[in-house]
């Protein structure tokens, strides 16, 4: 059974990962270093790692599979949750992809970089309305495709 999987660290979009899963009755696993409240259905189960880093992402990487949908802004999780036959999508909705991860990890690694040497400031743009409509069809196409191929 299809499994969605988030990185819920960071994630701020969890509210509209749960209603898709409900929605279509499959099981989430919101992951963290730190409890945080979620939704009381029994498909929604709350995972609290130890304190660590990339604690959180092994655990997920280590039950990810084919079939699984896997929520995360973290590249490098994302390229090892993709080896592993997973779909992968960043919190705004776009998917992260074999073709593409390459280009991710470099770019990842260029803007770390250039804020390490003062080039460019701040991480993220702030997310928008658009990003969250993004993700709600970005997950209903992908949850839609793993129940044809199963």
């Amino acid at each position: 059974m299809t499994t969605i999987y988030v990185d819920a660290d960071a994630c701020p979009v969890k509210d509209e990962i749960v209603r898709v899963a409900l929605r279509h009755r499959l099981p989430v696993a919101m992951v963290s270093n730190s409890w945080m409240c979620t939704d009381p259905d029994p498909l929604v189960e709350m995972v609290v790692v130890e304190q660590g880093a990339d604690v959180a992402d092994d655990w997920i990487a280590e039950r990810a599979g084919q079939g699984d949908i896997v929520i995360t802004r973290d590249i490098p999780l994302a390229a090892r949750c993709l080896g592993s036959g997973s779909v992968v999508l960043d919190a705004d909705g776009r998917p992260f992809t074999e073709a593409g991860i390459g280009s991710a990890l470099a770019m990842r690694e260029l803007k770390a970089h250039l804020r390490e040497t003062g080039e460019i400031a701040g991480y993220n743009p702030s997310f928008s309305k658009k990003d969250r409509l993004r993700l709600l069809d970005a997950m209903e196409r992908e949850v839609q495709k793993v129940r044809r191929q199963a």
